[in-house]
């Protein structure tokens, strides 16, 4: 295997190029972990499982940031660019203190599969930056988003890589991004990030898009039954969880229970969700607010039809995977479910529409603002959602119709037909 590092100042590079024979540096046990599963009826060979299992490119970088009081702080972050044989690599920023190498890996190959599935001219990637947002002044944090652009300037742009908001960034902090790119470069290039604010060549719809893509499968998937009859509990309430939240209510869905980071609550008979939403923005939290009170893991055992995790990756795991009795889970989050729960659920026949399915709408508009980025030319909020609905509700019925055909689960469907994407690409270019 060729590894090839390189150490500029504060940075390490670590470069995975065409490898002469099967030695592996996997950085994603849970990519592996999956990977497996597909391999049981798929005909992987090794060096299509080697390609698929080692990012093509891992970025680590150590960067002094000043803070407000005049001390300098040595931020960590990262950037994993897992596969480019689509295009362009394409992946969110996010700002958490527990942010490490694996978790980046783990969702950059989430993305890679996700941008195939949804037949997106894409690859995957993600980023991290070490830090607590919520400990750091805005000003701060602007410091910290322009640095790292300085430090990942050489590896991203409109045609190589293109990142995005994630958990704990926003339109703000990709303005700053996008801002700071453009002095280094010399260059207005607004399509070398997306999610950006409406002003500097942001999309229509891109607010809402994770929330629509996830409820036009839900709409579709129901479209005969009575939706009043059908509970709904949504843990997590920031931007994706409240929106669904509000789609699904207004076309009849009940929804009983929804949680912050703090509580859930609980009402049989259906929640109020406009109220709802405007508790939360005024309170900041459902601690005060008058109804049953119920922990973020009671929410997830809950009796009702559908499930929706929309906060962060792992809450359901082996420890609760069995208590679990929702008919469908709509994994809204990235990675809500560990692989050894989803075995456990597979065995219970509940039906899991997969992160890289479910919560496509984000990526799938983040698309379509590229694309208005690069023609200059930019579309009403009708067009960009009627566009999202086709794409998600084709990708949706192939994963149905490749289920069906192979008795697959809808995961390991989706998988096999992102994954046989990819490797017709790399084959085509002449990587394997």
């Amino acid at each position: 295997m060729i590894i090839i590092v390189i150490k500029i100042n504060t940075m390490n590079f670590l470069f995975n190029r065409k490898m002469e024979n099967n030695d592996e540096l996997i950085v994603c046990k849970n990519c592996k972990k999956q990977l497996e599963i597909v391999k049981e009826h798929e005909h992987l060979n090794s060096q299509d499982l080697f390609i698929l299992n080692n990012p093509r490119r891992v970025l680590n970088v150590n960067f002094p940031v000043r803070m407000d009081d005049g001390k300098v702080k040595l931020i960590s972050g990262f950037r994993v660019q897992y596969n480019d044989a689509l295009g362009p690599t394409k992946g969110g920023i996010r700002f958490h203190e527990s942010v490490d190498l694996e978790e980046v890996s783990e969702l950059a190959f989430l993305m890679s599969l996700k941008t195939s599935l949804v037949g997106l001219p894409y690859g995957g990637a993600k980023g991290g930056i070490k830090i607590n947002p919520k400990k750091l002044s805005e000003g701060e944090l602007e410091r910290v988003a322009r640095a790292y652009v300085k430090e990942m300037f050489k590896f991203i742009g409109p045609n190589q890589d293109i990142p995005a908001p994630d958990v704990n960034t926003n339109p703000q902090i990709m303005a700053w991004m996008m801002d700071e790119y453009e002095r280094i470069s010399g260059n207005k290039n607004p399509g070398v990030f997306t999610g950006k604010p409406l002003e500097i060549g942001g999309s229509l719809g891109r607010d809402k898009s994770t929330a629509r893509g996830g409820f036009f499968i839900i709409k579709e998937k129901y479209k005969d039954i009575d939706k009043s009859k059908l509970k709904v509990a949504i843990q997590g309430f920031g931007n994706a969880g409240f929106n669904i939240a509000k789609m699904l209510t207004n076309i009849g869905f009940k929804i009983v229970a929804v949680s912050d980071s703090q509580t859930g609550i609980y009402d049989e008979k259906g929640l109020d969700i406009d109220d709802l939403i405007k508790f939360k923005s005024e309170k900041k939290s459902f601690n005060n607010y008058n109804a049953i009170k119920i922990s973020n893991k009671n929410l997830l055992e809950l009796d009702v039809e559908i499930l929706i995790p929309a906060a962060l990756g792992g809450v359901i795991d082996s420890d609760n995977a069995s208590k679990i009795k929702a008919k469908t889970i709509l994994e809204l989050a990235n990675a809500p479910i560990s692989t050894s729960a989803d075995l456990i659920l597979n065995k219970k026949d509940i039906e899991i529409i997969p992160d890289i399915l479910a919560n496509s709408g984000g990526v799938i508009v983040s698309y379509f603002e590229w694309v208005q980025n690069l023609q200059n030319y930019y579309w009403e909020t009708t067009e960009v959602e009627e566009k999202l609905k086709f794409i998600i509700i084709k990708a949706f019925e192939d994963v149905l119709k490749e289920s069906k055909k192979h008795n697959l689960s809808l995961r390991t469907a989706s998988y096999t037909l992102a994954i046989n994407r990819i490797l017709k690409a790399e084959k085509l270019r002449g990587n394997l």
